[in-house]
């Protein structure tokens, strides 16, 4: 039998976007005395507070009492430890209220360091000299991980708790197993969605205060965690190795978990992936292509375009681009490009958002802290017109919802850039990697996720979650979720 192995691999990097949005404060269950739902509510993370402070190894935590086959006994294995024994006991309780029998853990825990070059450990029947990675070996029913570099990165890079995040998935792959809810027949991508779904399943668990070596905060501790999901996506959709799945797929499987549980991550299956992806572009059509756009005030014309073909209910707004600054008198200006809802106006520093859009150099080592490019500008650009979306048909700028709801818009709008919009709609197409750059965004940042003032909401979560429902249920889900007129 073939050896198999689900692992997660990543070895780029990228500097991170500069904040330049604000939060709102606050935290409740209602908005203007009325009762809202977990996701009308912007200071809820899947019915959870949107909440700040500790994240990471729980203090006073007593450390797990365990060894790893081949670990040094080091700082960075007793984390890896620790997250095994929390995820465990996580799935003793779970397990038997969703699959036959009960649970059993994993064989064996391996730990090595990818720089040794003696004989050293070996995981799933291979050295570990250079193996940057962590995975599940299913012959052996192993988990393992790279203490000597893939770790100690992510944990530079995206704190501790991504190391939690990236074992709970490979111990996803040791529940498919042992529940057999997947075949060697199913296609790569149903194995690491399933697995991706469990993690958030059980990040979920430590957000609720349930583990005992870990806490995590919903807001910059769960954006955290999501930002190392998109660091380890699958890049080049063209390689046929590619079955992680894109940032935008990845995230989707995480939030799937941590808001509808382990019952939903079983349900995930190829079918199921295929509707999600409909009609949103999954490889380049050659491999000269990269789906980079210059901006400039021609593309930027040709992109509102398309907008208006999208919105067509909605009059264009004038599009100023000597300043994002229009001297505007009701809303703040936002840099580099903001609305101005008194003269529906779009303000526009061009040289600003073609730099936000130009594609970051990746150094040789360590992991991206972003997804950078082309659209990371144009959503941004394509989120102030969905303020004048919003002003058109009557809805507040600057409610508590409408960061949200401008979030969800731009996933309409991105979903549209999709399909075939007619000879009226300009020469503007979504690219593979261009939802990726948009999710990265709005963890970073989140100014594709505010409202004319340039106001966000706590939760990275929150933001993504409500530019997916643009982008799989349309314009009818966002006012469904995040109110009409």
């Amino acid at each position: 039998m073939r050896a198999v192995r689900r692992a997660v691999l990543g070895v780029a990097c990228a500097a991170a976007l500069a904040g330049c949005s604000t939060v709102l404060a606050g935290c409740g269950s209602t908005i203007d005395g009325q009762a809202v739902s977990i996701y009308d509510d912007p200071f809820t993370v899947a019915g959870l507070p949107a909440t700040s402070g500790p994240n990471g190894p729980r203090a006073g935590a007593v450390p797990a009492n365990r060894e790893a086959t081949g670990g040094d006994g080091g700082e960075v294995d007793q984390l890896a430890i620790d997250a095994i024994e929390d995820i465990e006991a996580y799935w003793e309780t779970e397990y038997p209220k969703h699959f036959p029998g009960g649970f059993t853990p994993v064989d064996e825990i391996v730990s090595w360091d990818s720089d040794d070059t003696g004989r050293g450990v070996e995981f799933c029947g291979e050295g570990t000299y250079g193996l940057t990675n962590a995975g599940y070996c299913s012959p052996d029913n192993t988990i393992g991980w790279d203490r000597g570099n893939l770790l100690p990165v992510m944990i530079e890079s995206f704190g501790p708790m991504s190391v939690v995040m990236v074992l709970a998935h490979e111990y996803g792959h040791a529940i498919q197993q042992q529940s057999g809810i997947v075949s060697e027949n199913d296609p790569g991508i149903v194995f690491e969605q399933q697995a991706d779904c469990f993690a958030g399943a059980f990040i979920r668990h430590v957000a609720e205060g349930n583990a005992e070596h870990f806490t995590i905060n919903t807001s910059d501790g769960l954006n955290s965690v999501l930002a190392a999901t998109v660091s380890i996506r699958d890049s080049d959709p063209n390689d046929p190795q590619s079955v992680h799945g894109s940032a935008f797929e990845r995230v989707t499987a995480v939030q799937i978990g941590f808001t509808d549980g382990p019952e939903a991550c079983a349900r995930i299956d190829e079918a199921e992936i295929e509707d999600r992806r409909g009609d949103l572009p999954q490889q380049f059509n050659s491999p000269r292509d990269t789906g980079e756009l210059p901006v400039t005030e021609d593309t930027l014309g040709e992109f509102t375009k398309a907008l208006g073909v999208i919105f067509p209910d909605t009059p264009p707004p004038t599009i100023d681009y000597s300043d994002a600054d229009t001297g505007c008198t009701n809303a703040r200006t936002t840099q580099p490009v903001s609305y101005c809802p008194a003269t529906t106006t779009i303000g526009v520093d061009v040289p600003a958002l073609a730099e936000r859009g130009a594609p970051q150099a990746i150094p040789r080592n360590g992991l991206p802290l972003t997804v950078t490019g082309d659209y990371n500008a144009y959503v941004l650009f394509g989120s102030r017109y969905t303020l004048a979306v919003q002003q058109h048909a009557g809805q507040s700028l600057d409610d508590p919802r409408t960061p949200l709801r401008t979030a969800c818009l731009s996933g309409v709008f991105t979903a549209g850039l999709a399909t075939d919009r007619g000879p009226d709609a300009g020469d503007f197409q979504l690219s593979p990697g261009d939802l990726d750059e948009a999710v990265s965004g709005l963890l970073t940042d989140g100014l594709a996720a505010s409202d004319a003032n340039g106001q966000t909401v706590p939760s990275g979560f929150s933001r993504v979650d409500a530019f997916r429902t643009g982008v799989l249920g349309g314009e009818d889900a966002c006012t469904a979720r995040y109110g009409g007129a």
